[in-house]
This record gives structure tokens, sequence and C-alpha cells, in this order.
């Protein structure tokens, strides 16, 4: 049981870490976001909600407020960090290590986590 929170908390905090690093870049970054979301064929309005959405997302998981938010969550950064991967990866076959290892992270997480959180 040890193991598997440790496990846990590192899973979490890593693609935490990824997910305000995004976050960070959408708001002050602004400008290559925006062509890397042209590049990739998404919308550029897409930007700041995303960027928000990735906020409150987080607030959910570390807030741990209902299980039921936090599982919506864990679905929605699920989706994002699997399209993000698929859209680095065939944009640009090398780019893609931030989105793998978030991917990674959020499904490391979520199953650690039903284990070790209530």
């Amino acid at each position: 049981m040890k193991t598997q929170k440790i496990v846990y908390w590192i899973a979490t905090s890593l693609f935490s870490a990824i997910m305000l690093f995004s976050v960070y870049n959408y708001f002050f970054n602004h400008e290559a976001i925006k062509g890397y979301f042209e590049a990739f064929g998404y919308p550029t309005y897409l930007v700041y909600p995303l960027a928000i959405a990735k906020i409150l997302g987080l607030i959910a998981i570390w807030g741990n407020f209902s299980k039921w938010l936090r599982e919506w969550a864990y679905a929605g950064f699920f989706f994002n960090t699997l399209l993000a991967f698929f859209a680095h990866y065939m944009f640009n076959g090398a780019d893609y290590l931030f989105s793998l290892l978030a991917l990674a992270g959020v499904l490391l997480s979520y199953f650690t986590g039903r284990a070790v959180r209530p």
C-alpha cells in the first residue's frame, strides 16, 4: 500500500507539473501555442478555455471535493492527453514526449489513486 501511495503522488505530481507548464504557455506564450494549434488543425479559440479547464481539473483532483468530480477531471485529462499525443505524433514524429509522459501520468495517477484515495 505504501508503494502505491508513492507511485500515486509521483504520477499525480508529474502530470500536474506538465499540465501547469502547458497552462503557463497557453497564457504567457500565446502566439506560439496559437501557431501549434493552427498547425495541428485545431481552432485557436480553444487555447484559453482549455487552459482554464486544465486549472479547474487540477483543482478537482488535488482538492478531492467529490469522487464524481474527480472522475470527470481524470476523463477530461485522459482525452486531452490522448488527443495531444496523437496530434504531436502525427504532425511531428519526434515531438510527443511530454504528451506521452502526461498520458502515462494520468493513467498511473488514476488507477493507483482508486486504490489509495477514498
